[in-house]
């Protein structure tokens, strides 16, 4: 089970931006996490003005992006994943690093139902997240 991925945009932007967004993050996972590429799954919610406060630092590019993972990843790796999705959607779709923030969530692996109603702290999960 991969890690869950929730986003939190303002709504308007074009289907290539939402895409690019959800391109950047799980391709940084990939990257940072290790995880396997095939192991994709995440929303984005497209929010109205009204349902949207943005901080007054922040602009309308304004982008939240919760992941609940599997508790295990060091400091440094949690450090790389943030840097390496700021970076990537700077590049793509060009959201400035000021307006990102990401939020990681790590409940036991035993919270997590997994592959048939298993609890994950009983499967083989077939990748390290001990990194």
């Amino acid at each position: 089970m991969c890690p869950l991925v929730k986003i939190e945009i303002l709504k308007g932007n074009s289907k290539e931006y939402k895409k690019a967004i959800l391109d950047a993050v799980h391709d940084s996972l990939v990257e940072s996490f290790k995880i396997p590429d095939y192991d994709r799954f995440q929303r984005i919610y497209e929010l109205g003005k009204d349902n949207f406060e943005i901080p007054s630092n922040k602009s309308e590019q304004a982008v939240l992006i919760e992941l609940t993972i599997f508790p295990g990843r060091s400091l440094d790796t949690k450090k790389a994943l943030y840097k390496n999705i700021v970076d990537r959607l700077a590049k793509n779709p060009g959201i400035d690093g000021n307006d990102v923030t990401i939020v990681l969530y790590e409940p036991p692996l035993e919270n997590w139902g997994v592959r048939g109603g298993k609890p994950a702290s009983e499967v083989d999960l077939g990748f390290k997240i001990d990194v």
